[in-house]
């Protein structure tokens, strides 16, 4: 198969191509390298473009699974869902503060976190994830804060026994891998018992590195040298990787979660 193109403009106008023949019914509109309007709502493309270019043979099956996930999940997301349903089905996900160049601050359901991220919140159903939206929230009588208290409590059930490789350094530097890829991974630093979890194995508090949906890395606070060289992977990692959320490590003490960013 075919490699689609790696310069941004030609690979929006192969991603509108593929989405035109596929989905003929839909009002289409490329606005930009990255950027779609897809019956009137905005599409960016810049996440499964990192994706393709991870692995450019499958450069084209990504797109039209990606299209699809995203198109079925708009169309989940105008449904009425019972609360009763939905309530178990909250999920948390942290992303940046970016998110809201493209996307309306006021109709996106979320609560303003640190490092200049924000908690969003998805409905986590078997084939999609549906992002949700205040006027939902509206519609089920809830608040933000209700919805990150039950998101937070979903995202404890979810997996509650972590798969987590700790790795040492010769420099006596410690870092604990969580790779669960299910869309949570950088999620989990919002787990209550977080602290109590890792703190034995990372001498107490520690840092804490997300730079995308999919990654989590915690780390000793000790020594520097150990902490500049992941940070440096971290910057690597956020420049490269599909769903980017900061470069930013976060500090987890016992009292909770604390940004580092200035």
């Amino acid at each position: 198969m075919a490699h689609l193109p790696r310069e941004p403009e030609a690979f929006g106008e192969q991603v509108f191509a593929i989405l035109r023949r596929h989905w003929p019914d839909r009002e289409v509109e490329l606005t930009g390298p990255f950027d779609l309007i897809v019956d009137g709502r905005h599409l960016g493309l810049e996440n499964v473009y990192r994706m393709v270019l991870g692995d450019p043979e499958r450069g084209t099956d990504i797109v039209e699974d990606y299209l699809e996930k995203i198109l079925d999940g708009d169309e989940l997301g105008t449904s009425v869902i019972p609360w009763e349903l939905a309530k178990q089905r909250i999920m948390p996900r942290i992303q940046p503060e970016t998110i809201f160049r493209q996307l309306d601050r006021e109709q996106v359901a979320h609560v303003p976190w640190v490092n200049g991220t924000v908690i969003v919140f998805v409905l986590d159903m078997p084939q999609v994830t549906v992002s949700l939206t205040v006027e939902q929230a509206v519609r089920w009588g809830v608040d933000m804060d209700t919805l990150d208290e039950i998101a937070r409590r979903n995202l404890e059930k979810y997996s509650p026994e972590l798969n987590i490789q700790v790795i040492e350094s010769r420099d006596g530097g410690r870092a604990a891998i969580l790779n669960e890829y299910d869309g949570y991974d950088a999620a989990r630093l919002l787990l209550g018992r977080l602290h109590e979890r890792l703190a034995p194995e990372l001498d107490g508090d520690f840092l804490v590195a997300t730079p995308a949906r999919d990654m989590f890395v915690a780390m000793t606070s000790n020594p520097p040298d150990f902490v500049d060289r992941l940070r440096k992977r971290v910057a690597q990692d956020y420049r490269r990787l599909p769903y980017p959320i900061t470069r930013e490590l976060f500090l987890v003490t016992r009292d909770g979660v604390a940004g580092t960013a200035a």
